[in-house]
């Protein structure tokens, strides 16, 4: 096992105390460290990378276009420039001039992600997956047959790495509060494993902002209480944390500060909703423009439901208006469906029963939620059509974007639109 360099990207804050107290060495003690936290490196960016080897090495920055457009993901080369998630494109290219700035391919992501997933569950059936990129394990199962927590760890890097073809960042602890924390500090495409009795060493030397929970304000208060990092926090009596920052969040932050977290790996959390936004680069008040964007989401949701095999009873539409106030309207089917045109016309419906009169937007979105296994989804036929001929119309699609690329077949009312 190659040991891999600590604390690049946000991790850098701890990984100089994780180093000097040994941790990342190849002989650290797994005995009871079952919990594996597994996160992919820069995923959007290095699956985008696959697609331009040619990049790699490079500063690399998957954003959306226009003047509103934010940043997804950043190879490492871009964040060492200061680029990271989030951040406003405008920014990120006056930030990293010379990077190169590539649209995003949602079908792709999903795709390597359900192969990630797949591998995870080839290695334990106990995963609790946090997003496409990232999922706890509980390895006490699977111990018998592969190994070690660190030999199965170092199992699941290669697997990822020879069959996506990206790397991927492996925390090794007792529990899934500090595994997550070890997974970031060893980024990127290491492992890092916390013995169980050194968690405490592991902890205290860190800034207070690594505690799980401790957003900006959070971290703002803690600082007005003089507290900088996870000892600061842990020494100081538990009634001036509840007094601070509320009873529930004071304890909590507590506990976690000496190491205590009773949460367990919930296996196969199900899906409860899939969604797709657009914000506009200008605010849009033509209705036409509204119902394009709204058959592109639809469309790319549909897409995303079939390829995980899923289908969905309540359709939802969120809009948001030029001073950022924000409605979303739902409706809820007598059947579940994965066909486009049904999530379309239904949205339509609720977005004209808004009654917009030449309101201006800023952003539209599609939700489906209620999900269900899409392989049983009954499909009823009506007198006027048969509904499982748009579905096969659509799979058809999928195939085809799968073999020619994402477009090859689209609605001809989004011909000569813009890929969303």
């Amino acid at each position: 096992m190659s040991r891999q360099q600590l604390g690049r990207s946000s991790g850098q804050a701890g990984a100089g105390a994780a180093a000097a107290a040994g941790f990342g060495r190849e002989a650290a003690d797994d005995t009871g460290c079952d919990v594996l936290h597994v996160d992919m490196d820069a995923f959007y960016a290095s699956v985008e990378l696959l697609r331009h080897p040619h990049l790699v090495g490079t500063p690399v920055v998957v954003a959306g276009g226009g003047t509103r457009g934010v940043v997804l993901s950043a190879t490492y080369e871009a964040r060492a420039l200061g680029v990271h998630s989030a951040m406003p494109t405008s920014r990120a290219r006056r930030l990293c001039p010379n990077a190169t700035f590539l649209p995003p391919h949602h079908d792709d992501y999903a795709r390597i992600s359900s192969g990630v997933m797949a591998i995870f569950g080839s290695v334990t059936p106990a995963v609790e997956p946090l997003s496409l990129d990232e999922a706890f394990l509980d390895v006490r199962g699977a111990q018998r047959r592969l190994g070690s927590p660190t030999e199965i760890g170092e199992v699941i890097r290669t697997k990822v790495r020879d069959e996506q073809g990206i790397t991927c960042s492996v925390g090794v602890a007792s529990t899934k509060f500090v595994a997550k924390l070890a997974s970031g500090l060893c980024k990127p495409d290491g492992m890092l494993v916390v013995p169980a009795d050194k968690v405490i060493d592991f902890l205290h030397p860190l800034k207070i902002g690594a505690l799980w929970g401790v957003g900006d304000k959070t971290e703002e208060a803690l600082h007005r209480l003089g507290l900088r990092t996870v000892a600061d926090l842990a020494n100081t009596p538990v009634g001036t944390l509840e007094r601070a920052l509320g009873p529930a969040a004071g304890r909590h932050l507590w506990e976690l500060a000496w190491g205590r977290d009773e949460r367990t790996v919930i296996a196969d959390t199900p899906e409860k909703s899939m969604s797709r936004d657009r914000t506009f680069e200008t605010d849009v008040d033509d209705v036409e423009v509204v119902y394009r964007e709204l058959l592109a989401l639809s469309q790319t949701v549909a897409s995303q439901l079939r390829g995980r095999e899923l289908a969905g009873r309540t359709i939802a539409l969120r809009v948001r208006f030029a001073d950022f106030t924000t409605i979303t309207r739902s409706r809820t089917l007598a059947h579940p469906t994965d066909v486009a045109r049904d999530i379309y016309a239904t949205v339509v419906a609720l977005f004209d029963a808004l009654g917009l009169d030449r309101a201006r937007l800023r952003l539209v979105g599609v939700r489906v939620e209620g999900l269900v296994d899409g392989s049983t989804v009954a499909h009823q036929l009506t007198f006027d059509e048969r509904p499982e001929a748009w579905r096969d119309a659509e799979r058809a699609s999928d195939r085809a974007a799968d073999r020619f690329g994402r477009g090859a077949v689209r609605p001809a009312s989004l011909v000569d639109s813009p890929d969303p």
